[in-house]
């Protein structure tokens, strides 16, 4: 009969079918078998594969064409090997990807979110306070200030503004008692790394006194011209750097100067982890009064890191005046101090405070506009 129909590749080389009629019937194996003949080993006569059949060493091959019943030739399809896709990671379990979904965004810088949130206590109370402990400073004047001359008038209000924001520092501090709800209580406002500048004007009838404390400014609006009545209080100034280094601190150069390498101003209600160096003593400014005085600007340095004098005092004459245009109301001046709300200083101070965060103003904002004008009546456009 004829050989077997799968062939295996030995060792020695190419495979070959049976021989007829030899190996008793059995599959062909590979050259160099026992007992079949025209099987030598290594006889060194080359080897002869039959019709149709594939071999190879160490792989298994299948004879090509067959015989079967009634002389016909099947042909049977050569295998195929399949392309492996390449390995891939395991699928996430879903509480994990909803878990990434729902991530927060990232913060913004550690600087732009906590300064305004570390402030916020601080500068609250000494809204809240200030002007009530200034109230009761002016009630008591020591003598006629009509009657004082220009040094004692100075001195005067240094000690009154000084003895001001003392009181709110020890307050805040928790070296001096407080009344909350009809209590007394000592404890701090704040933690001791919590503090605020501060800046307060007194508009007189002839003078307008300004008392500073930290890098907030104070911009007076004259015959179209900004005029500075303050100065901020920076630890590379060289007097407050001298006060600073004489009390035993240090300004150090680390994204600027600041006071032990931490704090950018010199001067501060609160922040007391930081004294003797930082000091609640405000500067006192006395300017007498003038016809063309527009409106004060008070600020924080949110306002002027991106505006300068001249366009905040520039943008604030013109909204008032815009306003008292569109609007036949006429208004008092401040003057009167009726604590209510002038609308057109309010529109002013709201646009500059626009204006800023249009400009990309990094820093905590707040701004109040004071008009000067004894009545601003609407121009008749008739």
């Amino acid at each position: 009969g004829g050989g077997g129909g799968h062939l295996r590749a030995g060792r020695a080389g190419a495979a070959r079918s049976g021989g007829r009629g030899g190996g008793g019937g059995r599959r062909g194996r590979a050259a160099g078998s026992r007992g079949r003949p025209g099987g030598a080993r290594g006889g060194g006569q080359e080897e002869r594969l039959p019709h149709g059949v594939r071999a190879g060493v160490g792989l298994r091959c299948h004879a090509g064409p067959r015989r079967g019943d009634g002389g016909r030739l099947r042909r049977r399809a050569p295998l195929r090997r399949r392309a492996r896709a390449p390995a891939r990671p395991p699928p996430r379990p879903r509480r994990a990807r909803a878990r990434r979904r729902r991530a927060p965004p990232a913060l913004p810088p550690l600087r732009r979110l906590r300064r305004p949130r570390r402030r916020r206590g601080v500068s609250n109370y000494c809204r809240e306070r200030l002007h009530v402990v200034l109230s009761k400073e002016l009630r008591r004047p020591p003598s006629d200030l009509g009657e004082m001359s220009d040094v004692d008038m100075k001195e005067h209000w240094d000690d009154l503004f000084t003895r001001c924001f003392q009181t709110v520092d020890d307050e805040v501090s928790g070296l001096a008692s407080r009344l909350v709800h009809g209590q007394p209580r000592s404890d701090p406002i704040a933690a001791e790394n919590v503090g605020s500048t501060a800046v307060a004007v007194v508009v007189c009838s002839s003078h307008v006194v300004v008392a500073n404390c930290g890098d907030s400014r104070i911009v007076l609006s004259r015959g179209k011209e900004p005029v500075a009545l303050s100065i901020d209080q920076k630890p590379d100034r060289k007097d407050e750097r001298a006060r600073i280094e004489a009390a035993g601190g240090k300004v150090i150069q680390w994204n600027g100067h600041r006071v032990s390498g931490i704090l950018a101003m010199s001067r501060s209600i609160g922040d007391r982890y930081l004294k003797p160096y930082i000091i609640p003593k405000p500067e006192v400014t006395i300017v007498p009064r003038a016809k063309d005085d527009d409106c004060l600007i008070l600020a924080s340095d949110g306002l002027w890191d991106v505006v300068s004098n001249e366009e905040a005092c520039k943008v604030a004459r013109r909204q008032i005046q815009q306003w008292h245009k569109n609007n036949s109301v006429t208004t008092s001046s401040s003057d009167g101090g009726d604590g209510s709300t002038d609308p057109a200083a309010q529109a002013a101070a709201d646009y500059l405070t626009r204006l800023a965060l249009k400009k990309g103003s990094q820093d905590n904002i707040t701004v109040i506009v004071v008009d000067l004008k004894p009545r601003r009546k609407p121009k008749n456009n008739s």
